[in-house]
Parts: structure tokens; C-alpha cells; sequence
């Protein structure tokens, strides 16, 4: 059972939006997250957080591979929603927008990005409901300037909402 606290102050944490890109064999799968961080600047490595439940999970589970699209502000709730609300199980959501596959062979979506990275996992991290996945840069381009899509940006301007899965889901009002 979790102590009682203001779960309001995890509001005041700052954080991106990104998509999440990985494959499996030919089929390829991406989803929101709200947690990718440099962890290290030489080498340069990167961290993502996904839910154990998710597809995405699966594939970088599988391929030791992952890709991140640093959205920008333009994003649309339609966008959001094909990659924050929808299953890869359900839908194709990469034949839905504009992608690229990387060096890694993993999709890099461009639609609503300011850069693309690549990755391949060398650890990761049971937190038992989500997995830590630490990754050595591979790849990394600018596609454009812009602003970055933050979160307080996602929940304020776009009235967006978090799903049940993500570390930021809070059921209380």
C-alpha cells in the first residue's frame, strides 16, 4: 500500500513528450512516453521508460533496439492519440504518418519532430510495472527548430489526458 501524500506535486516534475519507436522482425510499433533522459554524456547514452503491458516493451524487449522522435508543439490531439491511446496490437499506427527506419532498422517517426535518436539497449531495469531501458546513442539528427512538447504543455493547452498505463497516470481527481 502506498503512503498517503499529495500525488499533485508529481505535476510540478518536468517532463518531455516522445515516441518510442522499436520493431520486431518486419513489424514495427511506437508509443507516447513522457520519460526518455541523457543519462551520460561520453558515452552518450539515453534512458526510456515503458510499461511492461506495451507492445513497444515487447519489441525492444525482443530487438534491443529502440528509436525517439522529440515531439514539438504543433503535435495534434489526433497524433497523440494514435500513439497515446491505441495499441500496436490493434492498429498499424506507422503507416498512419511519415517515418523513416534508421541505421538501426528502427522507425524514426518525423511528423511533429524536432530530432530523431537511436539506440541499442546495453541495460535495463525491472521496476515491476515498467522497465528502465538504458541504450548507447547510435544515431541522433535535428530534423528542425521548434519548441519542444513538454507535458504541462500536453495537459494545459491540449486538455490531454494521461492512460492508466503510463508512471504519470494518476486515478485520483
Amino acid at each position: 500500500m502506498s503512503p498517503e501524500f499529495d500525488r499533485r506535486a508529481f505535476r510540478d516534475l518536468s517532463y518531455g513528450l516522445y515516441i518510442v519507436t522499436s520493431l520486431d522482425g518486419d513489424r514495427l510499433n511506437g508509443q507516447i512516453v513522457n520519460t526518455v533522459i541523457q543519462v551520460t554524456s561520453d558515452p552518450a547514452r539515453v534512458a526510456v521508460i515503458l510499461n511492461n503491458q506495451n507492445l513497444t516493451h515487447k519489441f525492444i524487449s525482443k530487438s534491443g533496439l529502440f528509436g525517439v522522435s522529440v515531439l514539438d508543439e504543433s503535435a495534434p490531439m489526433t497524433f497523440m492519440g494514435l500513439f497515446g491511446f491505441r495499441s500496436g496490437r490493434d492498429v498499424d499506427k506507422l503507416s498512419q504518418v511519415e517515418f523513416k527506419m534508421g541505421v538501426t532498422g528502427c522507425p524514426l517517426v518525423l511528423e511533429h519532430a524536432l530530432s530523431v535518436l537511436e539506440a541499442k539497449v546495453i541495460d535495463r531495469i525491472d521496476l515491476g510495472t515498467h522497465t528502465i531501458f538504458i541504450g548507447d546513442t547510435v544515431n541522433a539528427e535535428v530534423l528542425k527548430e521548434g519548441r519542444p512538447l513538454t507535458y504541462r504543455y500536453y495537459q494545459e493547452s491540449l486538455k490531454g489526458k494521461a492512460p492508466a498505463t503510463a508512471p504519470t497516470y494518476n486515478p485520483v481527481k
